[in-house]
């Protein structure tokens, strides 16, 4: 994994704001870049089961 983009955390909770920032939980999970076994409900950061 030596790509020059730092892998980055998703918040725990989506902040709502308009232009949805980097670490949105929605916005990654969106983009497939959520990281392996986690996923969102109702807004929040959550573990697969």
């Amino acid at each position: 994994m030596g790509g020059k983009k730092k892998d980055l955390w998703p918040k725990s909770k989506c902040c709502e704001s308009k232009d949805k920032c980097r670490r949105c939980p929605l916005r990654m999970l969106k983009e497939g870049t959520m990281p392996e076994g986690w996923t969102v409900k109702r807004r929040r950061l959550v573990k697969v089961d």
